[in-house]
């Protein structure tokens, strides 16, 4: 082996293979610069389209040679990525102000992605387009070697907006992501007009300039006022978006929508309501959009008397008419490292870009002005000495070094000489080069003043944005209007409130049975399972279940299968972790209260309603320690109820629910003392609790003998929540199970044991 090879070891070289990728991911391809609010392939295409000759001003040209000349040259990738970009710049319902001016059939607001082949379409770039690429060649960017060295490409775009703030940005990298809104031109150009009058201005003065974001879609923005202040001084957060409607001859017309939302997706979430019968007031829809209205949704009620503000509402709760838009504004900054930034801190550090812009421009411009001023000067000096110019031109060998030491010029004059044609020398053109030097001395002046004072410069920005403000700027078409928050139909007002008893098996297979009077215990189970435990509650409530990893989940009581049958397995309808179980089931109404605990000892009362959710994963709900395992939920009846803790080495405690706290998840407070390091090493922990009201008996369980502790023996084992409790008979310390007994069921229990 060479003595020249480098060698890493394995770990080393992945992890840095890998941050390379990541970083290249991040700088390169997901997130956009403060600059001129692009991501690579963005500025490429742009740029390549403006080096091909596609000003607006331009014939179309087919897309395939714009894409073909960007992979060629500067962003060798897919051509259907590129192309896709490129689709993305032109849809004026997925871009605020569009980069590129399509032709043909670049998709549409209810397809993005029905875009025709690049072959078949034709685009150029858009008037919008000339504020990046106006000052390209005027100095004021940094030029890099495209991927194979042989071009040169620009570093950043001079754009002469805030075009991140414009168009908005979105970009998945690895561990972050992007999700900056569209913002109207008007309102960010007075923005930043005020921040450079006023450098300390608050973000609150901002935001009563900029009002919010504003989609190209033309939705409401519902968010309220603090919650948008907050997304702003903080650079996250979430927009919530609202259709916006007219009520024609009694239908409902939807005439816009939430950005990214395509209305074929509003007609299937609508449809399916309408099918599973959870809309009976709604007859019909439809799409009615065309070219003119992209968005038009007739909603159809089934009469008058139809409440249709009501009817909105509820679709606006349960699909995307409503919609919540993720927010998170992070960018590459001025120092080249990605961040997170509050709406202040991007347009100061935009503001720095653009003086560093236009300082480079005048800087530019300057130089030019100095050069130009310079071949003047010799022109005059050969007009002035012509016969004896022409003269060494005519006789000697070496013209310039003849002229360079005759008439003291450099050889930038001397060449300039050397190239004028006859027909220049005539009187005129010595008046011209006269008047020509007055005017560049003038703006020679000009410029020096403006460079030297950071007012000038100011004034000079501020102008420039008001101009462009001028030409580019538009009216805002998402309004902002707080509205009251969207509130679904109660399930309970279209489905009937019958009684039902839920029944889960020992292996997670549900059913529901019509009624309370149910023998649950005789059912016909599967073989291999068996009753489990049960819950009653009614059809137009939701049963929330929970597994053996402390999760809740929940589905709806008039969707659970027959008793009739043997059930359906919980695990096709949720999604549960591989090796958990299903322990147990409640149900009733929202603010109905259950104990949950752990065998450690600790729980917690939760009312039902804090409990649902909607996600098939379930939710988080009980902190279970290593090992730890889940008591069966009770359900508390009274506020006078009282807890019975029991550990498995026989020590019962029983104090009022009042001492536990009531939490929506968490592991709670301590219910029954059990040392931690007798739990850890398994010697000691709960072995059950129960609930008991005014005069119920206690009924242990002991294989095939039990004994009941009557009512007024129950006060004995009364203490604090948290303490050791006290020790049960020996012979019943270890119990297999415990019943509460009501007045009836203890005498029964009573006779048994006599």
């Amino acid at each position: 082996m060479s003595k020249e090879t480098e060698q890493l070891p394995l770990k080393k070289f992945t992890e840095q293979a890998y941050l390379d990728y990541s970083m290249y991911v991040i700088l390169d391809r997901a997130l956009p610069s403060i600059g001129d609010g692009l991501k690579p392939v963005q500025r490429r295409i742009t740029y390549a389209m403006s080096e091909l000759g596609l000003s607006a001003a331009a014939k179309y040209k087919k897309s395939v040679r714009t894409v073909g000349n960007v992979i060629g040259q500067f962003h060798p990738h897919g051509d259907s990525a590129v192309y896709e970009a490129m689709v993305l710049l032109s849809q004026s319902f997925s871009t605020r102000y569009p980069l590129i001016d399509p032709q043909g059939n670049w998709g549409s607001i209810d397809d993005p992605k029905s875009f025709a082949a690049m072959r078949y379409t034709e685009c150029r770039l858009s008037k919008y387009s000339q504020i990046l690429l106006q000052e390209l060649g005027q100095g004021t960017v940094d030029w890099v070697s495209n991927f194979d060295g042989t071009l040169l490409e620009p570093q950043m775009l001079p754009a002469k907006l805030p075009n991140l703030l414009l168009n908005g940005s979105m970009g998945i990298a690895i561990g972050m992501a992007t999700d900056i809104p569209p913002h109207n031109l008007k309102e960010v150009v007075k923005a930043c007009i005020k921040l450079l009058d006023q450098p300390k201005s608050t973000v609150e003065e901002i935001c009563s300039i900029i009002l919010g974001p504003d989609y190209p879609t033309g939705a409401e923005i519902t968010t309220p006022k603090e919650e948008m202040l907050n997304i702003y001084k903080t650079g996250k957060g979430s927009i919530r978006m609202r259709s916006t409607y007219d009520i024609q001859k009694g239908e409902i017309v939807i005439n816009s929508l939430p950005y990214h939302t395509p209305s074929s997706k509003i007609l299937e979430q609508i449809a399916a309501q309408m099918e599973s019968k959870k809309l009976p007031m709604l007859v019909d829809i439809r799409d009615e959009g065309d070219e003119e209205n992209p968005t038009r949704i007739v909603l159809v009620p089934k009469s008058n008397r139809v409440d249709k503000e009501a009817l909105i509402n509820h679709l606006f709760a349960t699909t995307d008419l409503q919609k919540n838009l993720r927010v998170n504004m992070n960018v590459i900054g001025l120092n080249g490292k990605p961040q997170v930034m509050d709406i202040r801190t991007l347009l100061k550090d935009w503001l720095k870009f653009r003086s560093q812009t236009v300082t480079r421009r005048l800087e530019h411009r300057l130089d030019w002005v100095m050069d130009r001023l310079h071949i003047l000067d010799g022109l005059m000096v050969v007009y002035l000495n012509l016969d004896a110019v022409i003269k060494i031109i005519r006789n000697e060998e070496d013209p310039r070094k003849s002229l360079q030491k005759k008439f003291k010029l450099s050889l930038i004059q001397v060449d300039a000489t050397l190239e004028i044609r006859l027909k220049q020398l005539a009187k005129l053109e010595e008046e011209k080069i006269k008047l020509e030097q007055e005017a560049l001395e003038t703006e020679r002046k000009d410029l020096e003043k403006i460079l030297k004072s950071k007012t000038r410069l100011k004034t000079l920005i501020k102008r420039e944005l008001k101009d462009d403000s001028e030409i580019h700027g538009d009216k805002r078409k998402s309004r902002i209007i707080e509205r009251s928050e969207a509130i679904a139909f109660d399930e309970s007002e279209l489905i009937s409130s019958d009684p039902v008893t839920i029944i889960l098996s020992k292996l997670g297979w549900i059913r529901a049975a019509k009624g309370y009077e149910v023998d649950i215990e005789n059912m016909n189970y599967r073989e291999g399972d068996g009753y489990l435990t049960s819950s009653k509650g009614r059809n137009n409530q939701n049963a929330v279940f929970f597994d053996s990893k402390g999760r809740a989940y929940t589905l709806p009581c008039h969707s659970l299968p027959s008793a009739r049958g043997q059930g359906e397995p919980l695990t096709g309808r949720l999604n549960v972790e591989s090796g958990e179980t299903f322990l147990g089931v409640a149900s009733g109404t929202k603010e109905d209260k259950i104990v949950l605990a752990t065998d450690a000892g600790y729980g917690f009362i939760a009312k039902l309603g804090d409990l649902e959710t909607k996600n098939k994963s379930g939710k988080g709900v009980l902190k279970l320690p290593d090992g730890g395992k889940v008591l069966f939920p009770q359900r508390i009846k009274t506020n006078k109820d009282r807890i019975v803790a029991i550990s498995n080495e026989g020590r019962m405690l029983v104090f009022s629910i009042s001492e536990l706290p009531e939490l929506s998840k968490g592991r709670g407070n301590k219910i029954l003392g059990i040392p931690k390091e007798r739990y850890i090493s398994g010697h000691e922990k709960l072995n059950s609790i129960v609930v008991i009201s005014e005069g119920n008996d206690l009924k242990l369980i002991n294989g095939k003998r039990h004994f009941t502790v009557k009512e007024k023996d129950i006060s004995n084992f009364e203490g604090s929540r948290g303490r050791r409790g006290s020790l049960l008979p020996k012979v019943f310390r270890k119990i297999d199970s415990v019943e509460v007994l009501d007045l009836k069921e203890s005498r029964e229990a009573s006779l048994d044991e006599e």
